[in-house]
C-alpha cells in the first residue's frame, strides 16, 4: 500500500526570493489527449510532472503509446493500432481529463470504450456539453455508470454551438473538427489558455484554425495527420495565483517571473482595488512566441473587502480555477468579502476548512460564502478536500499561520503541483515532505 504523503508546515513566514511559474496542469492533460490524434511522434516540452499527468501517461501506455521522458520533454510514440481494450481503467477514472480521448480517438477507432471521468470531487459536472458537440460531426455516444460507448463511422464537418462554454468541452470538439477534411464552426467556444494551446498544437500539425483566443473557432480539418512535431507547453496562470496569494497572506515581496498575463490581468485588476501593490518588472513572449509573459514583483500590502461580490466566469472573465484564491485572501482584507462560487456546488462548501485556521466564514448556500477579514490565523491538523483548488488554499492560509501545521494527504495537491515544498522552501517557507505509512 502506497504511503499517504504530508504537508508538515511552520508558518507565520515571511517569503523572499524568486521563483518561475511552472507549466500548465491544463495545457499538459489537454495536449497528451490531443497527441492521439497524431500518427507521427509528438514531442511535448517542459511537461510538468505532476499526478495528473502520470495517470494520463499510466492510460496512454496501457492503450499501447510508448512514453518516453527526455529531461522535461516527453516523447510519445502512437501504436500501429490502438488497444482500449486493455485501458488502465484504475489511472483513467482517477481523471477527468480522459473525456478528451473521445474527439482524439474517433479519427482511428470506429468503436471504442472509456471510463466514466473522475478527477476533484466539485459536485455536479455534466458530460452533455461533450456529447452535443460530438454528435454534430456524427459520433454517437452512450454512457453508462461505468463507461462511455463511442461509435463514429461516417464523420462530417459541421457547426457546433456548444451547450456551455466549457475548456475540455470545447477541446473535444476541437479535436473532432481537426481530423474531418472540411470546415466545421465551433461557437461559444471557451477562448481560455489550454484551448489555445491546442489549437496552436493542432496548428503545428497543419490543421488551419482561425479566431484563436475568440469564442468562434473556424477549423478546416485534415484526415490522416501524420508529423513529428515537437510543442512546448504554456505556463499556468493558476500557479501564478497561488505565489501571488501566497505573497498577500505573508506579507512578502517576491518576484514571480514567466507570469502568462493574458490569464491573470483581470486578477490583478481586481487585486489592485482592493490595495494589493505589485509591480510588472518585466513584459516579453512565451517560448513558442504565442502568449505574453510577466515578471511580477509584489510588495507587502494591507487589503480592503472587495465592495462588488466576487466570482469566475469563462475567459475572458476571472478564472474559474483563481476563484478559490480569492477566499483565502478575503480572510486578510478589512471588511465582508462574497465569494460566488456558481460553477460547482461543493466548492464552496470546501471553503469553510478555513474556518479551522481562525477565518470566518457564513456559508449562504452551496454556492455563495461570506468572508469577514482581517483574522489572525492560527496553526491547524487538517486533511485536504479531494480538490485541488481548495486544497491549496489550506496551505497558503498555512504558510501565514504562525506555528506548526499538518496538511494530511497532499495527492490532490500534487495532482496540478510539482515540488511545491521545494519551491516554497527556496522562498524561506518551512514546508517539508512527511511519509505517513498506515
Amino acid at each position: 500500500m502506497q504511503p499517504t504523503l504530508n504537508f508538515k508546515i511552520q508558518g507565520g513566514k515571511e517569503l523572499s526570493g524568486t521563483i518561475e511559474v511552472n507549466s500548465s496542469k491544463n495545457g499538459a492533460v489537454a495536449l497528451l489527449c490531443a497527441s492521439l490524434i497524431n500518427r507521427g511522434e509528438t514531442t511535448l516540452e517542459h511537461m510538468p510532472k505532476i499526478e495528473e499527468v502520470n495517470r494520463l501517461i499510466e492510460v496512454l501506455e496501457s492503450i499501447g503509446v510508448k512514453a518516453v521522458w527526455k529531461d522535461c520533454s516527453l516523447v510519445l510514440t502512437p501504436p500501429e493500432k490502438f488497444e482500449l481494450e486493455k485501458i488502465d481503467r484504475a489511472a483513467a477514472e482517477k481523471t477527468r481529463s480522459i473525456v478528451m480521448f473521445a474527439g482524439a480517438l474517433v479519427h482511428t477507432l470506429p468503436h471504442f470504450s472509456l471510463p466514466q471521468a473522475g478527477g476533484c470531487k466539485l459536485g455536479s459536472r455534466t458530460v452533455r456539453p461533450h456529447l452535443y458537440a460530438l454528435e454534430k460531426f456524427g459520433v454517437k455516444i452512450e454512457t453508462t455508470d461505468q463507461a462511455w460507448e463511442v461509435t463514429s463511422n461516417d464523420l462530417q464537418p459541421a457547426e457546433v454551438i456548444m451547450y456551455e462554454s466549457g475548456d475540455t468541452a470545447t477541446i473535444n470538439a476541437l479535436l473532432a473538427a481537426a481530423g474531418v477534411e472540411g470546415e466545421s464552426v465551433i461557437k461559444y467556444a471557451s477562448a481560455n489558455y489550454q484551448v489555445q494551446d491546442a489549437c496552436f498544437f493542432l496548428q503545428e500539425l497543419g490543421v488551419e484554425i482561425e479566431g484563436v483566443g475568440t469564442t468562434t473557432l473556424v477549423v478546416r480539418g485534415k484526415k490522416n495527420i501524420n508529423k513529428n512535431v515537437s510543442f512546448s507547453i504554456n505556463e499556468d496562470p493558476t500557479d501564478g495565483m497561488f505565489f501571488l496569494a501566497a505573497a498577500i497572506l505573508t506579507k512578502s515581496s517576491i518576484t514571480i517571473k514567466r507570469c502568462p498575463i493574458d490569464f491573470l490581468e483581470l486578477e490583478l485588476l481586481k487585486l489592485e482595488k482592493m490595495g494589493f501593490n505589485y509591480n510588472i518588472v518585466k513584459r516579453y513572449k512565451g517560448r513558442g512566441g504565442k502568449i505574453n509573459l510577466v515578471d511580477i514583483e509584489t510588495l507587502p500590502s494591507e487589503l480592503v473587502a472587495s465592495p462588488e461580490k466576487i466570482y469566475g466566469r469563462p475567459y475572458p472573465g476571472l478564472n474559474i480555477d483563481n476563484l478559490p484564491f480569492f477566499a483565502v485572501i478575503a480572510t486578510q482584507a478589512q471588511g465582508t468579502t462574497l465569494i460566488h462560487d456558481w460553477a460547482y456546488e461543493k466548492r464552496a462548501l470546501y471553503y469553510t476548512e478555513l474556518d479551522k485556521l481562525g477565518a470566518t466564514t457564513l456559508l449562504a448556500d452551496p454556492h455563495r460564502i461570506f468572508i469577514t477579514g482581517p483574522t489572525p490565523l492560527h496553526a491547524a491538523d487538517l486533511t485536504c478536500p479531494p480538490a485541488l483548488r481548495p486544497a491549496t488554499i489550506l496551505l497558503i492560509a498555512m504558510l501565514a499561520a504562525p506555528g506548526a501545521s499538518t496538511l494530511r494527504n497532499i495527492y490532490s495537491i500534487n495532482r496540478g503541483y510539482e515540488d511545491l515544498a521545494l519551491k516554497l522552501s527556496s522562498l524561506g517557507a518551512s514546508v517539508e515532505v512527511v511519509e505517513e505509512h498506515a
